[in-house]
């Protein structure tokens, strides 16, 4: 059989050219990532609770759809969290394997199940489901060089001209405007004083929007009356500008005189929210964050979306600008171009060396075609397994170039062996050759191909990274040994020729020359080789001692070697987390965030920023919290600069910085695993404890941890210490006054908290109607003494009759884990170790610190990955 392929050399021709071709369908087909997908699939459930506190929106959201979500088919472990801006977030992880979208339908449907439990504004509101995950592949700026344009008017552009088609690309799982939510919203900013003047309430209000400002459906003249013509009715519907809004009828007041809206209440087109603001280069903007869904190619989705954008950019108007400022597709078309350069180097070193031992082109030429074949051939399969091109999958191709290549040397080397033995004709000398080494080359290439398989049956996120590894090695070998035993045979019969070593006295051309000298060295390193083998051979002691000091120095090294998942990689954005003392307002936060972003701007490495008010990826959502997002320079353009020293300068820089908390953070090697590199823990409450107590515990706990060498810091965003009121109400005078508990806490709510009370259509799309007191009256408690209830005899009576306030310390956002309390903890670990290590170091520290009914989580690791102390260098939850 294997004689018909030398003697027939178009079979085997045609054999290789039909692995090529298969190949390079396969390379076309394939999708190009940085790594195999491991993250595991997410489902996010959001909703809001305008006006509630942490603790409120906990207990009447959070818990009722944790108790119906827990347990759905293929989930690993939940986590949640509650703000005092009224957000409720469930973030729902599942294995790595599950289906996204079965995982996000049967969320939906245990939502739905607990939708009657929720309170009404809150369904009002909805409650989102979807499939996500954490990280984002891209973040935009989208920000004017004209003063005139706001964050408002950029957040609305956005949604309207440009968030639509990203959320339509294949792939998406969000597109999102980041920090606050500045869709247009009709406000209502009512006065309370002149309210109660005109014994107006609230409810009145929300009446008044219910009825005038509706659609209507009034028919149609003519319909089915033998009439020559038929009209529609039309009414003119929803109200759409704030003059409309202002001609509200609230009450008539005799003689054609009627109380209008705008005479209780300021309106305007305003923002939803008015809880963060943008810059972008000190100029207004709004970010735009995209992340995608589980199971795409994150390659693809940033591709699609970078078309997206650049059809918009030249509709945008005068003066407005897009920015990238996070893209993972930069750092993974970086190490890409690094790894080709790489396996063309490697390419070029094995024909080199091929040839320096052989010396002879015909040689080298058999090896410089057999290996790409096999290579090539290596693509179809890894797509007929659904693999990507990836930085494992390639570093798999480079290691095997010096595998694949050894099937060949050994079938060139015994049939240069069998003519420098005599034979005459290359075919005859192939065949015999072939017919004795044949064997040989099927045996290795199982033994070798027995090494890689068995990983591809390890579970877990290092499953993926190890199955297809070891399966593309693997599949390289076999195709290699196809062509060892078809083409390189057939090639040797035709290329090569009996050796010319040249008549004696006759001289020698370069080549031969060659050829001699390096001979003679080789022959020379051959003996003294020898040599040393008889040497230990006779002191088979000596062997052993060898052995042992090399087997200890290796376990020495095992022990000392940091361990992680994955190499911390730049990745060319940090971010800077700015927290102020509890209950600091947003102007105060704007103040040093503004300052740390003009230092960072003085860095050579920073191209752009991006400052962020009201949120942070340690603290969440509040007004004490502010962000910086830096975009470094290319890596070309920095050369042995890292994040890692750009962080180093900008915590010299920013050291003089008082009364903030700043923490900087790298951007996590793997999407999916979090939204910042370095390591976050859960710290769980299991025994039902105090949030005090839980605190002290938990202070304790990082205090003893940052004390260890591992950590460079560990902090949590949970912070009891946050000034707030707590609210008592008399309920005995309030049933003597004939009122309900829910009236005045329905008067407290929309005058402090904000309510949902009607929509209106504009630019195409529909937004809200809120009503809220106006500023004036929210400044200070003091505004209490403005606000008054309706009575049963029409008298206004003031809230303070019914109300005490009492100054109280809270939490601002109250997070669980699993469905028990918990606090999220980030660090980072110090130089010369490495998250595996600080892991570990945690681990211990919980051990010896942590008392009874109190415990720890990693998250996003599996349960195998922990015993063996293989912790990702990357965020956990």
């Amino acid at each position: 059989m294997l004689k018909s392929f030398i003697t027939h050399p178009v079979r085997s021709t045609v054999i290789s050219v039909i692995i090529i071709l298969l190949g390079v369908l396969g390379l076309a087909k394939l999708p190009i990532a940085q790594y195999p997908d491991i993250s595991p699939p997410t489902v996010q459930v959001s909703a809001t609770y305008s006006g509630a506190n942490a603790q409120v929106v906990l207990q009447s959201v959070i818990v009722p759809l944790e108790q119906q979500i827990n347990g759905v088919e293929g989930m690993t472990y939940m986590t949640s969290s509650a703000t005092n801006t009224g957000g409720a977030n469930i973030s729902v992880y599942f294995g790595v394997g599950t289906n996204p979208d079965i995982a996000a339908v049967d969320v939906q449907n245990r939502v739905s199940a607990a939708t009657s439990l929720l309170p009404q504004s809150v369904t009002q509101n909805g409650v989102t489901v979807r499939k996500s995950q954490s990280s984002n592949l891209l973040i935009l700026s989208l920000y004017s060089d004209k003063p005139g344009y706001d964050q408002t008017f950029l957040q609305n552009y956005a949604a309207i001209n440009i968030l639509p088609q990203l959320q339509r690309v294949n792939g998406v799982g969000s597109a999102a405007v980041t920090g606050s939510a500045m869709t247009y919203s009709m406000r209502i900013w009512l006065k309370p004083d002149l309210m109660a003047v005109y014994k107006i309430t609230p409810a009145d209000v929300t009446a008044a929007l219910a009825e005038q400002n509706v659609q209507a459906a009034p028919g149609q003249f003519g319909q089915n009356d033998n009439q020559s013509f038929q009209y529609v009715i039309r009414y003119s519907g929803q109200l759409a500008s704030t003059q409309e809004f202002g001609d509200i009828i609230i009450k008539t007041l005799g003689r054609g005189q009627y109380l209008q809206l705008k005479n209780i209440a300021r309106i305007e087109l305003g923002a939803q929210s008015y809880t963060g603001s943008n810059t972008t280069d000190g100029k207004q903007s709004v970010g735009i964050s995209i992340s995608q869904t589980p199971g795409s190619n994150a390659r693809q989705v940033i591709t699609d979306c970078q078309t997206v954008i650049d059809q918009a950019i030249p509709t945008l108007p005068a003066g407005v600008k897009i920015l990238y400022l996070v893209n993972i597709n930069d750092f993974l078309t970086a190490s890409i171009s690094k790894v080709l350069h790489t396996l063309f180097e490697c390419f070029a070193l094995v024909f080199l060396v091929i040839f320096i031992f052989l010396q002879d082109f015909r040689s080298t030429i058999i090896h410089g075609i057999s290996v790409p074949v096999a290579i090539t051939g290596t693509f179809f399969f890894l797509y007929l397994l659904g693999f990507s091109i990836n930085l494992l999958t390639l570093f798999a191709l480079v290691l095997a170039i010096g595998i694949v290549v050894d099937d060949a040397v050994v079938v060139v080397e015994a049939v240069h062996a069998k003519l420098e033995s005599g034979y005459k004709s290359p075919t005859k000398a192939a065949i015999d050759a072939m017919s004795e080494i044949s064997g040989a080359i099927v045996s290795i290439t199982l033994v070798m191909a027995s090494v890689f398989v068995p990983v591809s049956f390890v579970s877990g996120s290092s499953g993926v990274f190890y199955r297809q590894f070891g399966i593309t090695l693997a599949i390289a070998i076999c195709i290699s040994s196809i062509n060892a035993l078809t083409l390189c045979p057939a090639l040797a019969a035709m290329f090569l020729r009996p050796p010319d070593h040249g008549k004696e006295g006759e001289k020698k051309n370069l080549l031969q020359r060659f050829g001699v000298w390096f001979n003679r060295g080789y022959n020379k390193l051959t003996d003294r080789y020898t040599s040393a083998v008889s040497f230990l051979s006779a002191r088979r002691w000596l062997v052993i001692v060898i052995i042992l000091g090399f087997g200890t120095l290796f376990y020495l090294l095992m022990k000392a070697t940091p361990s992680s998942f994955v190499p911390e990689e730049d990745m060319g954005t940090v971010f800077v987390n700015v927290s102020l003392p509890p209950a600091s307002s947003m102007e105060r936060v704007q103040i040093v965030a503004d300052e740390i972003d003009s230092i960072c701007r003085t860095v050579p490495q920073i191209a752009n920023t991006m400052r962020t008010l009201g949120s942070n990826y340690i603290g969440g959502s509040g007004s004490a919290y502010g962000m910086i997002t830096a975009r470094l320079t290319p890596w070309d353009s920095r050369p042995g600069v890292t994040d890692k020293d750009v962080i180093t300068t900008l915590t010299k820089k920013t050291a003089g910085i008082r009364g903030a908390d700043i923490v900087f953070m790298s951007q996590p090697t793997i999407t999916g695993f979090g939204t910042s590199g370095g390591f976050t823990i859960q710290l769980q409450d299991k025994g039902g404890h105090t949030t005090d107590q839980f605190y002290q515990v938990a202070q304790g706990f990082l205090g003893t941890l940052n004390k260890r060498p591992e950590i460079q810091y560990a902090k949590t965003s949970f912070n009891p210490n946050f000034p707030q009121y707590e609210m008592d109400v008399n309920i005995p005078k309030v049933k003597d006054a004939g009122l309900t508990l829910t009236s005045v806490l329905n008067a407290m709510q929309v005058f402090y908290g904000s309510a949902y009370a009607s929509n209106f259509t504009e630019f195409g799309q529909q937004y809200q109607v809120i009503i809220q007191a106006d500023s004036d009256y929210r400044g200070a408690p003091s505004g209490l003494n403005k606000i008054y209830v309706r009575g049963t005899d029409s008298t206004m009576i003031p809230i303070t009759e019914f109300i005490t306030l009492k100054r109280v310390f809270g939490p601002e956002t109250v997070s669980r884990f699993n469905m028990f309390n918990s606090m999220s903890v980030s660090g980072s670990p110090n130089n010369g170790f490495s998250t595996g290590q600080a892991l570990l170091a945690i681990q211990q520290t919980a051990s010896e610190k942590l008392p009874a009914g109190y415990g720890f989580e990693y998250s996003g690791i599996s349960r195998e990955e922990q015993a063996a102390g293989s912790s990702p260098s990357f965020t956990c939850s």
